[in-house]
C-alpha cells in the first residue's frame, strides 16, 4: 500500500495490520527522535511516560509514531491477538488512528534473560521540528518470518526448522521484508543507522552473507543482537531498522 500522511503527526506511515503499521518516515522539516527507557515500565504506565515526554517537548500526542515493547514470554497467536486489542484501544483513545488505520510502528519481543513480569514499554519514537532540508528519518517496524498481513501458524516460513538451513531461510525472508519496507518508506540501506536482530539462535552463520553484505554501507554500524524471542511462539527470527539522527535515553 502507498504511504499515508498522518494529518497532525508530521510523519507518513506504511499501512500494515490492526496492531501496527509497517513503518514511519518523517515529513519535511521534521525528524523522528528515538527514546529508550533505561528501566522498562508496564506498558500502560509507559503511555504516561510518553505523554509527559511529549508535553516537555511541546509536541502533541499524535507525534508518537513508534513503540518498542518487551514481554515476559512469547504469546500464542490467540494471546497475541488479545493483547493487541487492548494495546490498540489505547492508541485509539489518543486519537492516533487515521481513517481506521493504526499508523504507529511497533516492535514487541520477549527477552530470554531479564524479561519483565508483564508487557512493558522499552522505547518509543516521536516527531519534532528540525532544520529544513535535512534527510528524512524513519523507523521500520519489527517483523519475523511471516508474510505481510499474515498472523497464523501456517504462514511461518520454515516452520519448526531451526537447523542452519532453516535459520538461513528465515533470516533471508526477513531481510527481504525489511528491504521492501525500506523501499516503501522511500529509504534504502545506505540511510539505515540501526539494525536490530531479535533471536535466541546464533547469528554467526547469518551475519556475514545474509545480513551485513545485504545491508551494504549500513554494515559499518554493525548489528545490535538482542538475545530475545519474537513475540509469537514458533517464530524464531525478527528484525527492525531505524534511520535516525537523535537517540536519547531516559
Amino acid at each position: 500500500m502507498p504511504l499515508r500522511d498522518h494529518p497532525t503527526g508530521n510523519y507518513r506511515f506504511l499501512p500494515g495490520i490492526a496492531p501496527y503499521s509497517c513503518g514511519v518516515v518523517s515529513s519535511p522539516g521534521y525528524e523522528i527522535v528515538n527514546v529508550t527507557l533505561q528501566q522498562p515500565v508496564p506498558y500502560q504506565t509507559g503511555f504516561d511516560v510518553i505523554a509527559n515526554n511529549l508535553a516537555s517537548e511541546e509536541r502533541p500526542r499524535t507525534a508518537l509514531c513508534a513503540i518498542e515493547l518487551r514481554s515476559p514470554t512469547p504469546f500464542s497467536f490467540a494471546g497475541f491477538a488479545e493483547f493487541n486489542e487492548k494495546y490498540a484501544s489505547i492508541l485509539q483513545s489518543w486519537g492516533l488512528f487515521v481513517d481506521g488505520m493504526n499508523p504507529v510502528a511497533r516492535t514487541n519481543v520477549a527477552p530470554i534473560i531479564g524479561a519483565p513480569n508483564e508487557p512493558s514499554l522499552y522505547g518509543f519514537s516521536f516527531t519534532r521540528p528540525c532544520t529544513p532540508g535535512l534527510p528524512a528519518t524513519f523507523v521500520v517496524a519489527g517483523a519475523g518470518e511471516l508474510p505481510e498481513g499474515v498472523l497464523s501458524r501456517s504462514g511461518v516460513i520454515s516452520l519448526g526448522d531451526t537447523s542452519a538451513a532453516g535459520m538461513a531461510s528465515k533470516a533471508t525472508f526477513v531481510m527481504d521484508l525489511m528491504e521492501a519496507r525500506l523501499h516503501g518508506l522511500g529509504a534504502d540501506w545506505a540511510s539505515v543507522s540501526t539494525i536490530d536482530v531479535y533471536t535466541a539462535h546464533s547469528l554467526t552463520p547469518l551475519l556475514p552473507e545474509i545480513i551485513l553484505k545485504r545491508a551494504g554501507s549500513a554494515a559499518i554500524h554493525g548489528v545490535n543482537w538482542h538475545y530475545s524471542a519474537p513475540p509469537i511462539l514458533e517464530i524464531e527470527f525478527e528484525m527492525d531498522l531505524r534511520g535516525t539522527r537523535t537517540e536519547t535515553m531516559i
